[in-house]
């Protein structure tokens, strides 16, 4: 007789997880528009962090040691999960592994926060095999980006839980990217989120100023997740996207499945940071032109250019929490405190 995977996760490897709440697949029937919104406790500068993999890893095992040690210097204490530094090819090792780290991390009293590495790929493999009632009995702060996308939208949409959009444990951590941390997470004040004097890579999609609930993460995953149960709903909500490396067609492939999914007609605003290293070759539209073609059109307030993306700086963002924006003065709020 053959068994699943989820039935394995159950009777052996996980056996002892499970025993302290984790078992696979396990997803609340309740949608996060039907749960009450939980918003974590805030953390402090010298508060215990988890730190697990729970997409690619980091090959390097002196690039994996530099990270602990920035991130020591900081004043963080670590917690590192069992199988955070697990190798599975493009993997942080297997799924059911991966995602019992996270597990244990959201289970142990002693951890404060969880950081995750880095981001690559790999969460959405793991999304289904989470117990979203444990999650939600034992909030705390999650912290990453990029895949991590993954885990933002699903922990949101089955355990109604605010999580963030940050940095990962391999970011630089300059002093931008640690203030904009620090004011969400330690400071727990509302987020307001301005471009620096210095920047000048953004543009106005459509004019106006907009609410709405504030979703979204990496465009590649999230359109990656489209037609799953792990998906908010997106109406009267303010979508905030960034990417990497992508050809400006597969840009435009992939807001084309936003709008014909249904997601792009729902949304009141519209933010995107930045999509770097998308290259505009011979023949191809501009980055601009396709705004124009799937946004304009839309006729909510849109801009470009938020400091939200794979580069050095940074903002930490509360997913779920109710917003507002300006596309004209490129500026977005968080409307109450992000943590308790």
């Amino acid at each position: 007789m053959t068994i699943s995977r989820k039935q394995f996760l159950k009777s052996t490897s996980l056996a002892s997880v499970a025993l302290t709440g984790f078992t696979s697949s396990s997803c609340s029937s309740e949608s996060e528009d039907q749960l009450s919104l939980i918003v974590p406790n805030s953390i402090k500068w010298n508060s215990t962090i988890g730190l697990v993999a729970p997409a690619s890893p980091i090959y390097d095992s002196y690039q994996f040691d530099e990270m602990v040690d920035n991130l020591k210097d900081i004043g963080f204490t670590i917690k590192l999960g069992k199988h955070v530094k697990d190798q599975y090819g493009y993997l942080a090792g297997k799924d059911e592994n991966r995602a019992s780290d996270l597990m244990n991390m959201f289970t142990n009293d002693e951890v404060e926060a969880i950081i995750c590495v880095r981001g690559g790929w790999g969460c959405n493999r793991i999304i289904d095999l989470l117990d979203y009632e444990v999650i939600r009995k034992n909030p705390k702060p999650l912290i990453g980006f990029s895949d991590i996308t993954s885990l933002h939208n699903a922990i949101l949409t089955k355990s109604a839980l605010v999580t963030y959009h940050g940095p990962v444990g391999k970011s630089e951590w300059n002093s931008f990217t640690k203030t904009s941390f620090e004011e969400i997470l330690v400071k727990g004040n509302r987020g307001i989120y301005k471009l620096p004097t210095e920047e000048e890579d953004s543009f106005t999609i459509r004019s106006g100023k907009a609410e709405g609930k504030i979703v979204g993460g990496n465009l590649s995953v999230l359109v990656a997740m489209i037609g799953s149960e792990y998906l908010p709903d997106f109406e009267d909500s303010i979508l905030f996207l960034e990417d990497v490396g992508e050809d400006i067609y597969r840009m435009d492939r992939m807001l084309t499945q936003l709008k014909l999914s249904g997601v792009l007609n729902k949304i009141s605003g519209f933010i995107f940071g930045k999509c770097t290293n998308c290259d505009a070759g011979d023949n191809s539209l501009t980055i601009d032109q396709i705004f124009e073609d799937h946004i304009e059109p839309l006729g909510i307030p849109a801009f470009y250019g938020a400091m939200i993306s794979h580069e050095a700086q940074n903002v930490t963002i509360p997913v779920g929490l109710r917003a507002r924006m300006d596309a004209d003065n490129f500026e977005f709020e968080i409307l109450s405190k992000a943590v308790k």
